[in-house]
């Protein structure tokens, strides 16, 4: 079966190729019995690839249970999951199986996997190794032949780091990875979403499907969303029902897009770099703490050489004082076009420096021109990273201080040829 047609069966929308990759792997993966862990943060769909999974498999004609591991009580976990025997606790009235023993010769997709307290977890491992278990209140060990998809958005690495995690379930369960791209990776496909969304709800409501004008979209398509997919599905439901006109402008579409104006920078809090809503992303924060200092040392560098240039002479640079150097941004105002912002990712500084002339008795200003462009930044120190490590981005990545993938992703977004 074809991409296209696992798209058309499962109601997938999308022709991102990070989106299509994923969904090659589930393809490829079915038909065996491994262990597959979803990773993808809250509302990228996780819930529809152990479904592809299972139906591909030999186990398609067996029973698909989806347990979501967070909203389950941790007192009653291991009941849900293993069962239990009459008498076992209170309330224990009659036995009942659990979801490992009516799942037998199917497939358990374990959502949250990552919230399962740590008990749980080595009852977990055990069937992973070996298939046994044992109902809460029986000495009896039971025997399953059950197929586990697990899913999470929490980081694997962190979590296992605070020992909330253990450490060969991960390695039990990670046999195959699938990573679901974010929405804001999947460009291409935000407004091919919107427009089946809008027209389902139209169906739904009965009313006229609601279109965007040019600006409308645009907004729409660089929007951080941190909600992904199910955010995307809520917000054009919300603007359906609300909005008295079916032809929504910019004005219209910002009173639904929380926190617009911020949402593509990082910003800084007491717990590091946050993007929109708070999700963190710590590769994204090392990356940036590197530019910046790269950037300030480029800096306090060129200001030396800039003394050296004055003065006439081939001066050590490391014997300058930095008392010797100042900044006056009160010499320069707006009619001098002192900052000169021209886009926000490209911003000159026309930044004066003034040099300290003991002979003459005067600061004699000199006005250079630096971009401060953090993209160039990325890209510099990417190819500088690469040309170190010959092209090898497994070092590469671990100088920069990234994972593989957002270098990878790098790469392509900046077209870097290596």
């Amino acid at each position: 079966m074809t991409l296209q047609d696992i798209k058309q069966r499962f109601g997938i929308i999308g022709h991102s190729p990070l989106l299509e990759r994923a969904l090659d792997v589930a393809r490829q993966v079915a038909p065996t019995d491994l262990s597959v862990i979803i990773n993808g943060e809250s509302g990228t769909g996780k819930e529809v690839f152990p479904q592809i999974i299972h139906q591909f498999s030999a186990r398609k004609h067996g029973q698909y249970i989806a347990v979501n591991c967070g909203a389950i009580p941790e007192g009653t976990i291991d009941s849900e999951l293993f069962g239990h025997e009459k008498g076992s606790f209170t309330g224990a009235h009659e036995a009942r199986k659990g979801y490992f023993e009516v799942a037998d010769g199917g497939t358990i997709f374990l959502d949250e996997v990552g919230e399962l307290p740590l008990p749980t977890q080595a009852r977990l491992l055990r069937i992973l190794e070996t298939g046994e278990y044992i109902r809460v209140g029986s000495s009896k060990v039971q025997k399953t032949n059950v197929r586990v998809v697990a899913a999470t958005n929490i980081n694997f690495n962190l979590a296992i780091e605070k020992g909330k995690f253990r450490e060969d379930l991960f390695y039990r369960l990670n046999t195959v990875p699938i990573n679901l791209p974010p929405l804001r990776e999947r460009k291409d496909d935000i407004y091919m979403l919107f427009r089946k969304f809008a027209s389902d709800f139209a169906t739904k409501y009965r009313m006229p499907a609601i279109k965007l004008d040019h600006e409308a979209e645009q907004a729409l398509v660089n929007y951080y969303w941190p909600g992904n997919i199910r955010q995307l599905k809520n917000i054009t439901e919300q603007i359906s029902i609300i909005e008295k006109e079916r032809d929504i402008n910019l004005n219209s579409l910002l009173l639904y897009l929380p926190n617009y104006d911020t949402n593509k920078l990082p910003a800084l809090s007491g717990s590091g770099f946050q993007r929109g809503s708070g999700s963190s992303d710590m590769n994204e924060r090392d990356l940036l703490y590197k530019v910046l200092f790269e950037m300030k040392k480029e800096l306090n560098d060129l200001k030396k050489v800039v003394h050296t240039i004055v003065h006439g002479g081939n001066v050590n640079l490391s014997s300058i004082s930095a008392d010797d150097i100042t900044n006056n941004d009160t010499l320069y105002n707006n009619e001098n076009n002192f900052p000169s912002v021209s886009n926000a990712n490209d911003v000159t500084i026309h930044n004066p420096i003034v040099v300290k002339d003991n002979a003459n008795g005067f600061n004699q200003p000199i006005v250079v021109e630096e971009s401060l462009s953090l993209q160039d930044k990325e890209i510099d120190m990417i190819k500088k990273a690469l040309k170190k490590h010959k092209g090898k981005r497994k070092y590469a990545s671990q100088e920069l201080g990234i994972s593989e993938r957002t270098l990878y992703r790098k790469i392509n977004e900046y077209n870097i040829v290596e």
